[in-house]
């Protein structure tokens, strides 16, 4: 059971002790310091809430809401939706903040406050650190009974789907002529509802969604890793389809499976993206620091500069604006486009993607050959209790002290044409070993050597 706090909001496991999971005391405590700090000298404030279909996620929403209302903030509920639509309710609302309750791609028995400023991205770790200073404290000041604020119900799906339709990228003629046959992997969240009603309107002939009942019972490891997605592989081969698409539950990641069965590449996701917006407006593009070298090589191709950042949507978000980057993401099938709004949606991704699919003459297979075949090896381990990450990564740093290290995130070794990198995860107490190479063996090798690494240098330490 956990409970963490970092640049990705505030997430747990349900049920068990306060202080250690996510109870509804914390959620309380947390919701009323981020409420206290965004609303500051507003005088009617107001604060977007929507959820995925999670099962806890009814429960925390209610604590939520209850709580803003005891704070006397006007609630706009958006009830079940997605993150990136929240997002974009927050300034459409003129809202002080959004607060979605999703713990993305973690299993079901967690759950997350993602926490939203004025503009509907994500809150800095200044602010962040306030709210953790004042939810320590507790130091609230609810409101007195003829100052409770009040829940607004709304539905923002359509809104969403007509501002992607109404992207001037978007080709809804293109995709209409190809009439695709589109198998979509829902995972029993909203996505069930907000994907399927995107690709009708796109103009797609015939869409089979599986796991599509929205109780959070998911049929699968939510992460939407090649390892989870053989149901969506097996159907696409089995109903003949163009083309398989997977979201996760809070609909802010996606991925697709080609024709054939097998998976396009949820890293190659926004190298598609990335290649079709430049080849039509030209400018920079930003990723973070585990994904593909693929979109550094397909921006220089194109005239730009690539940016790396750390990991997590406010620091690809914040690198994007300091470039001035058209197109930017995370390998994990993170598309964000910034005059559309800078938050991960998988919504304008698959938009985008199919409108450079279907303006040409190819399956998804013969699509995907458009880009090159590396391999990212994504593994993760667990340290000994008592281990100090920074003084580990020191020891493994001397240790590559030849090879170009980056130590912004973690610590990124360069080796030749192939790299790794180590870092602590954001939203589960591991940490993460990536590499890649253009043979899937060397990056193993490379991961599994450094995996070897922290066993060995964990036990020199403890």
């Amino acid at each position: 059971m956990s409970l963490l706090k970092s640049i990705s909001g505030i997430r747990g496991t349900i049920g068990g002790s306060v202080g250690e999971n996510l109870t509804p005391v914390d959620i309380v405590k947390f919701t009323a310091a981020f409420a206290t700090i965004i609303t500051e000298g507003i005088a009617s404030p107001r604060v977007v809430v929507g959820r995925d279909g999670r099962i806890s996620g009814e429960m925390v929403q209610q604590l939520v809401m209850q709580t803003l209302v005891g704070l006397g903030i006007e609630v706009i509920d958006l009830g079940l939706s997605t993150t990136p639509t929240v997002e974009i309710a927050v300034p459409a609302e003129k809202a002080a903040g959004g607060i979605i309750i999703t713990a993305s791609h973690n299993p079901r028995e967690w759950n997350a406050l993602k926490l939203l400023n004025e503009k509907g991205e994500f809150i800095d770790a200044a602010v962040g650190a306030r709210v953790l200073e004042l939810a320590a404290s507790q130091s609230f000041n609810f409101s007195t009974v003829e100052k409770l604020g009040k829940i607004i119900s709304k539905d923002f799906l359509d809104l969403h789907v007509e501002a992607v339709l109404n992207y001037p990228l978007v080709k809804k003629e293109i995709i209409s002529k190809k009439k695709l046959k589109v198998v979509v992997d829902a995972i029993n969240s909203t996505g069930a509802t907000y994907v399927p009603a995107l690709l009708r309107v796109l103009g797609v002939e015939e869409i089979i969604v599986l796991n599509e009942t929205v109780n959070g019972q998911f049929a699968h490891n939510p992460e939407p890793l090649p390892e989870h997605l053989r149901q969506l592989c097996e159907e696409v081969v089995r109903q003949g389809a163009d083309l398989g698409i997977a979201v996760d539950p809070d609909v802010d990641r996606l991925c697709f499976v080609n024709e054939d069965g097998t998976l396009f590449g949820e890293e190659f996701t926004l190298v598609a993206v990335a290649d079709y917006v430049l080849s039509q407006r030209k400018g920079n593009t930003v990723s973070n620091m585990s994904s593909t070298k693929a979109l550094r090589e397909l921006t220089l191709k194109w005239g730009g500069l690539y940016t790396p950042a750390a990991v997590g949507e406010v620091n690809v978000v914040k690198k994007m604006k300091d470039t001035q980057a058209v197109i930017g993401g995370e390998g994990n099938g993170g598309i964000i486009v910034p005059d559309f709004h800078y938050g991960r949606d998988a919504l304008i991704g698959i938009a985008l993607f199919l409108s450079h699919f279907a303006g040409q003459d190819k399956a998804m297979s013969g699509f995907r050959k458009n880009y090159p075949n590396y391999f990212i090896s994504k593994n993760k381990i667990e340290l000994p209790a008592g281990v100090n990450l920074d003084l580990l990564f020191d020891a493994i740093e001397k240790k590559y002290k030849k090879q170009p290290i980056n130590r912004e995130d973690g610590l990124r070794i360069e080796f030749d044409q192939d790299w790794v990198h180590l870092r602590a995860s954001n939203t589960e107490p591991i940490v993460r070993i990536y590499a890649e190479s253009d043979l899937e063996t060397k990056a193993n090798n490379i991961a599994q050597q450094l995996m070897r690494d922290i066993g060995e240098l964990s036990l020199s330490r403890s």
